[in-house]
């Protein structure tokens, strides 16, 4: 396992499960947020679930699954493409650097992790 690797899982493991907490405790910027893209509130426990499984997913990778780790890392990528879709759909460009971000960290999980086959 590279450092890279590890630096790379580990910052969007915790990105992922801070977001994860904030989807589920329904904070202020998440309602705001998925108000303004039109994401229904009654979906946050789900999306922060799948989030929380990503991160999740990234650690048992780290601790000895790796096909685990890519799984969790090819989720990520998904959840966040489709993240991305539905704020261009919205028209919500404001904020999509945000979306945009967690994307491109899970996608580098997945390209070091192919690296480090």
């Amino acid at each position: 396992m590279s450092t890279a690797y590890v630096t790379v899982t580990v910052v969007t493991m915790l990105a992922n499960a801070v977001v994860a907490v904030a989807d589920l405790r329904g904070a202020g910027f998440v309602l705001a947020n998925s108000a303004a893209v039109g994401v229904p509130r009654d979906w946050l426990p789900w999306l922060g679930a799948l989030k929380g499984a990503g991160a999740v997913g990234l650690l048992l990778g780290l601790l000895g699954a790796p096909l685990l780790g890519e799984a969790a890392a090819i989720g990520l990528v998904l959840f966040f493409t489709g993240t991305v879709a539905v704020h261009v759909r919205a028209g919500v460009l404001r904020n999509i650097a945000v979306p945009a971000g967690f994307l491109c960290l899970a996608a580098a999980v997945l390209a070091l992790a192919a690296v480090a086959r």
